[in-house]
């Protein structure tokens, strides 16, 4: 939108401006009051995170701050013909031997990224992971260690500080081999490390059974009614003295409304949509089925109803 003149309505009038026409149009009339101008502003934008320029340019990819030279590298492409092919190749070796400090970070960071992407997890996560992996890096410590850990690691720390926590199945399905012990390992080293060079505790969100209760419904393909009743149950149910693991509650809340809906989930699809085993979360159900009336809204099953609960 603009000011400009317009010979039609005979005053100055706000105008539009068509960036895909090239048109100036008058917006009290519609007359065009310019055609087919030329857009001057930058052909190529970057869509970085709290981009603070009105206009910003990009020449290949946004920098990395987390980079020695911000990311901005130059790759040698391999042109066409036999001569081109030489050419390049030797030109690849000899960029290939210099030393580029940034070389195992980004490697890191591609790795990070990819495991970010099969959880479908945000940019802002994948963006908190690598700068906890930058820190971790610096000391030159986790050499000899288990590096896919270090980096589901640093995803599960990054998915709490973000306060969208997955559990740490979730994390390791996606951490090309390494196993739950050996990130639960990876998550304290890192924890500790930080929290020396801090001087303080490492802020990490609380995790709730609530945090898991949506992605999991999901995965079910529960209806929204029956999605609203197992979030208000897992809220009440914070209020009574369950000692259960968040992810083992979150599960047997569901397992209970799917009892009290009109599509019924077996306990096996619960399992595999949670991660937990079948026995867990029938004793989580157990300590929660005398409470059954408490934390199921009565909008959603009446007292009648809980009767088709089955007994733990």
């Amino acid at each position: 939108m603009g000011d400009a003149y317009c010979p039609d309505c005979k005053k100055a009038t706000e105008v539009v401006f068509d960036h895909s026409a090239g048109d100036t149009v008058c917006s009290e009339c519609g007359l065009v009051l310019e055609a087919h101008s030329i857009d001057e502003t930058s052909e190529w934008r970057t869509f970085a995170n709290e981009s603070g320029d009105n206009d910003p340019v990009r020449v290949g990819g946004p920098a990395n701050p987390l980079l020695a030279d911000g990311g901005l590298s130059t790759v040698i492409a391999k042109p066409n013909g036999a001569h081109g092919e030489f050419l390049s190749s030797s030109l690849g070796r000899w960029q290939n031997r210099g030393s580029n400090p940034d070389r195992s970070l980004i490697l890191a960071f591609k790795t990070i990224a990819t495991m970010a992407d099969r959880l479908g997890l945000v940019a802002t996560i994948k963006d908190r992971a690598n700068e906890i992996y930058k820190k971790v890096e610096d000391h030159k410590s986790s050499r000899g260690r288990n590096q896919d850990a270090i980096f589901a690691a640093c995803l599960y720390i990054a998915c709490r500080q973000e306060d969208k926590p997955r559990t740490i199945k979730e994390i390791s399905s996606v951490a090309n081999g390494a196993t739950k012990k050996e990130i639960g390992r990876a998550k304290e080293y890192i924890v500790k490390l930080l929290e020396a060079e801090m001087g303080q505790s490492m802020e990490m969100g609380a995790v709730h059974a609530g945090d898991y209760m949506r992605r999991f419904c999901s995965h079910l393909g529960m209806t929204n009614q029956a999605v609203k009743a197992a979030q208000e149950a897992v809220r009440k149910s914070e209020e009574l003295d369950i000692r259960r693991t968040p992810v083992s509650i979150a599960a047997a809340v569901i397992y209970m409304i799917t009892q009290l809906s009109e599509e019924k989930r077996p306990l096996k699809d619960i399992s595999v949509a949670t991660g937990m085993a079948e026995g867990t979360i029938k004793n989580s159900y157990k300590d929660l089925y005398p409470y059954a009336s408490r934390i199921i809204p009565a909008t959603f099953a009446k007292e009648e109803d809980l009767k088709n609960l089955c007994s733990p």
